[in-house]
C-alpha cells in the first residue's frame, strides 16, 4: 500500500474504522499488561505452589524472554503468512496459554505455559501497531498512534494494582483468566473487520542460525539480568559466562544478519538515522521511566510499608494525565516538530525525576503522588512523537520490521533499567549505611531509647531499623538523581534526528 494514495480496506471507516481501531488497542493492552499484573502477585505463586521467592521470579522472566525473542520475528512472520493472519493466530494463541497458566498446579507447568504466552504475545504488540498505521490515512496515523500508545502506557501502571486487588481478594489463578473474554473478542472482531487490510505475503524462506543465535543472546542477557543481583553480578562464574555468551553472541548475530539475504531481523533499518536516533532515544527514556517505576513499587513496599495494592494505586495516579495527554498531545503531533515535543515531554521526566531524589522517609502520600501525577502529563509528550518518527523514517514495507525492532529494544531497555537500577539501589544503600554508622554515636542514642524503657537489645535493634531505612531512602534519591540525568540525554539526542514532517504520513525520512 502506498502511504500517500490511500484507499480504506472494504468498508472500513467512519464508526467500522474506530472500532477496528479499539480492538487492535485493546489486543496491545492485554499484551503489555502481561508484562507487569504477575510482578506482584509472586509471593501469592510461591506460597500456593511451595516454591522459594527466586524461584518464583521465573513466572515475570520466562515471559519477558519468549516475548523479547518473539517481537523481532514479527516483520518476518508478516511478511511470510500475512501481518492480520499472524494477529489472529498470537491472539488465539495468548488466550489459550492464558488459560493453562491459571489452571497450572506445578512451577514447571506455570513457567512453561507463561513461555507460550510469551511467544504469541511477542509479535501482538507490533502487529497491533503496524496494522493500525495500514488502516489508517497519512493525516490521521498520529492520532491512532496515540490511541495505541496510551495502552502502552496505561498498561504497566494497572498491571500491578489489578494484580495485587486480584491475588489479595480473589486467587492469583485469575490474574491469567482475565484474559480470555477479552483474547476471544479480538480475535473474533480482528477476523470480521480487518481481513480486507491483509498485507501481502512472499514465501521467504526462515533465517535459522539467525534465529537460533536471537535466542541464544537474548536467552544469555535475560538471564544475566534476573541472576545477576543474587549471584553478586561479576564476583560470579556463571554471570561472567553469561556475559560473554550474550557479547559474542549479539556481535555474531549482528554479522550474521548484516550477510544473511532473508534474515530473521532487517538490521538494515538502522540505516534511517530518523529511526535509529528516535529508537535511540525511546530506549534510553523507557528505561529511565520503567526503572523508576520498580523502584519506586519495592521503595514504598519496604520503607514506607505500603502494600503491593497502595503501591499500584500511587503508581497509577499518573494513569489520569496520560489519558488526558494522549489524545491532545497526538493531534499536537501533527502540526508541531515532533522533536520539540519530545524533548519537552522528556525534560519534564527529568524534573520529576529530580524532585523525586529530595524524597525522606516521613513523605506523605500527596508528596509521593505529586510528582507521578506531573509524570503522567509528560509521558505521551515522548511516547508518541518518538514512536511517530520512527515509524515516519522507514519505507512503508519496512513497517512491521521497524515496529517490531522498536518494541523489542523498547522491551529490552526496560528490563536492563529495572535491573541496573535495582542493583544500584542495593549497593549505594550499603555504602550510605556505613557512612552512617560511621558517623554515629551509636552509644549515646541507645542510653537514651534505654532510659525511655526500651531494653538494650530493641533499642539497638529500633537504631538498625531507622538507620537501614534511611539508608534505602538515601540510595534511592541517588538512583533517582542518575535516572534523571538519562532523561536529559535522551532529550538532548533526539536533536540529532532529521526534522520530521509534521504527522506520521507523508514521504519517508531517511
Amino acid at each position: 500500500m502506498n502511504q500517500n494514495s490511500y484507499i480504506p480496506f472494504g468498508d472500513l471507516k467512519g464508526p467500522r474504522l474506530i472500532f477496528a481501531a479499539f480492538v487492535l488497542a485493546l489486543a496491545n493492552f492485554m499484551v503489555v499488561l502481561d508484562m507487569t499484573i504477575a510482578n506482584v502477585s509472586v509471593p501469592h505463586i510461591t506460597g500456593s505452589l511451595a516454591v522459594s521467592s527466586s524461584q518464583g521470579t521465573w513466572v515475570i522472566t520466562s515471559y519477558a524472554v519468549a516475548e523479547a525473542i518473539c517481537v523481532p520475528l514479527t516483520g518476518w512472520l508478516a511478511g511470510r503468512f500475512g501481518g492480520v493472519r499472524v494477529f489472529v493466530v498470537s491472539l488465539i494463541g495468548f488466550t489459550i496459554f492464558s488459560v493453562l497458566c491459571g489452571l497450572s498446579t506445578s512451577l514447571e507447568m506455570l513457567v512453561f505455559c507463561r513461555i507460550g504466552q510469551g511467544l504469541f504475545g511477542g509479535p501482538i504488540m507490533p502487529l497491533s501497531q503496524t496494522l493500525l498505521m495500514r488502516i489508517f490515512p497519512p493525516e490521521k496515523q498520529s492520532q491512532a498512534m496515540g490511541m495505541w500508545a496510551m495502552t502502552t502506557v496505561i498498561g504497566p501502571i494497572l498491571g500491578p494494582i489489578l494484580g495485587g486487588s486480584i491475588s489479595d481478594n480473589m486467587s492469583w489463578h485469575w490474574i491469567f483468566f482475565i484474559n480470555i473474554p477479552v483474547g476471544i473478542f479480538c480475535a473474533l472482531a480482528a477476523l470480521r473487520l480487518l481481513k480486507p487490510a491483509e498485507t501481502a505475503i512472499s514465501k521467504i524462506k526462515i533465517d535459522s542460525i539467525g534465529l537460533f543465535l536471537l535466542i541464544i543472546w537474548i536467552g544469555a542477557l535475560q538471564l544475566m539480568l534476573d541472576l545477576g543481583h543474587e549471584n553478586d553480578w561479576f564476583n560470579s562464574t556463571l554471570i561472567c559466562a553469561l556475559a560473554i555468551i550474550t557479547v559474542v553472541g549479539l556481535i555474531v548475530f549482528i554479522i550474521w544478519e548484516l550477510t544473511e539475504r532473508d534474515p530473521v531481523v532487517n538490521i538494515q533499518i538502522f540505516r534511517y538515522r530518523g529511526f535509529t536516533i528516535s529508537v535511540l532515544s525511546l530506549a534510553f527514556a523507557f528505561g529511565a521511566f520503567f526503572a523508576s517505576i520498580v523502584l519506586i513499587s519495592q521503595w514504598l513496599q519496604i520503607n514506607l510499608g505500603y502494600t503491593a495494592t497502595w503501591a499500584g494505586y500511587l503508581t497509577a495516579t499518573m494513569g489520569f494525565g496520560s489519558l488526558t495527554m494522549s489524545p491532545i498531545v497526538a493531534k499536537m503531533a501533527t502540526k508541531y516538530d515532533q522533536r520539540g515535543l519530545a524533548c519537552f515531554g522528556l525534560m519534564i521526566l527529568a524534573v520529576v525525576t529530580l524532585m523525586r531524589s529530595f524524597w525522606t522517609t516521613d513523605a506523605d502520600f500527596m508528596a509521593l503522588a505529586l510528582p507521578q501525577i506531573l509524570q503522567g502529563f509528560a509521558v505521551p509528550f515522548f511516547f508518541i512523537p518518538l514512536s511517530n518518527m520512527a515509524l515516519a523514517s522507514v519505507q512503508p514495507h519496512e513497517m512491521a520490521s521497524a515496529a517490531g525492532l522498536m518494541n523489542f529494544l523498547r522491551t529490552m531497555a526496560g528490563a536492563i533499567g529495572a535491573s541496573i537500577a535495582v542493583t544500584l539501589w542495593d549497593d549505594h544503600a550499603k555504602v550510605a549505611r556505613s557512612e552512617m554508622v560511621s558517623n554515629l554515636h551509636v552509644n549515646e542514642v541507645q542510653n537514651t531509647l534505654m532510659q525511655k524503657g526500651m531494653s538494650s537489645e530493641s533499642a539497638l535493634a529500633y537504631i538498625s531499623s531507622l538507620v537501614d531505612k534511611e539508608a534505602l531512602t538515601l540510595s534511592a534519591n541517588h538512583v533517582f538523581f542518575i535516572l534523571s540525568m538519562i532523561f536529559v540525554f535522551a532529550a538532548l539526542i533526539i536533536w540529532l534526528c532529521p526534522k520530521p514532517q509534521k504527522g506520521v504520513g507523508g514521504q519517508p525520512i531517511h
